[in-house]
């Protein structure tokens, strides 16, 4: 008797338990010290039926990225949608960011930190047009927070003015988190959890202050953010 198909909620459940422990595997092994079939040891299954769900290591790998970065960029639109002054939406969008790094540490670090191939490294190869969706949807995240900074503006800012407070904004939060993740700043302050609020205050009042620069003006718009 011919075995029955799966149907596709059931293909995405798999799909998903296997990159779930694709993660565990990575955390532990590294990109070098990875293998299907190591993966199919940790699942209970041969690796070739981890091959009937991903073709290979890299597209589990994008496979991985791009459904961590889809969750990044829902976690932040659901923060921001009931939002409708600007500044309040940018507040919600960093907090939201900030949750999301501590509660998916090793998912955050394999996205944003981790020495593991990027896009350019596919150009030219057949898994090019998987890892383009994965860029994309990491974008996707970026553009909502420019997005969202334009609008505090309150006039349209000039785009390397824009991207500059994006990135600054960026980079100012992934360097605390990861020196949280990584534990160096266990060696530079005695009670490295007691930062967090006075340093996420002091991130969001210095992209305040580079957005008032643009236009003193929007200050009529901003709200105190906690």
């Amino acid at each position: 008797m011919p075995r029955r198909r799966r149907s596709e909620n059931e293909v995405e459940a798999v799909r998903n338990q296997i990159l779930d422990e694709a993660l565990n595997l990575f955390v532990e092994a590294g990109w070098q010290g990875f293998s299907m079939r190591k993966l199919g040891a940790r699942l209970g299954i041969a690796a070739k039926t981890v091959y009937n769900y991903f073709a290979s290591q890299d597209e589990l790998y994008l496979g991985l990225l791009t459904r961590g970065f889809h969750s990044l960029g829902q976690a932040l639109a659901k923060a921001a949608e009931p939002h409708t002054n600007p500044f309040e939406r940018l507040d919600a969008l960093i907090d939201a960011y900030v949750t999301f790094a501590f509660d998916n540490t090793h998912l955050y670090g394999l996205m944003f930190t981790w020495h593991v191939p990027k896009y350019d490294d596919y150009v030219g190869t057949a898994m090019e047009n998987t890892a383009r969706v994965e860029l994309e949807t990491a974008l996707d995240s970026l553009r909502l927070t420019a997005t969202t900074i334009a609008a505090c503006t309150g006039t349209p800012p000039a785009r390397d003015d824009l991207y500059f407070i994006t990135v600054r904004l960026w980079t100012q939060l992934h360097g605390y988190i990861a020196g949280i993740h990584n534990h160096l700043i266990d060696y530079m302050h005695p009670d490295p959890a007691s930062l967090k609020e006075r340093m996420i205050t002091r991130i969001k009042n210095s992209v305040v202050h580079e957005i008032l620069a643009l236009n003193p003006t929007a200050a009529r718009e901003q709200p105190t953010l906690q």
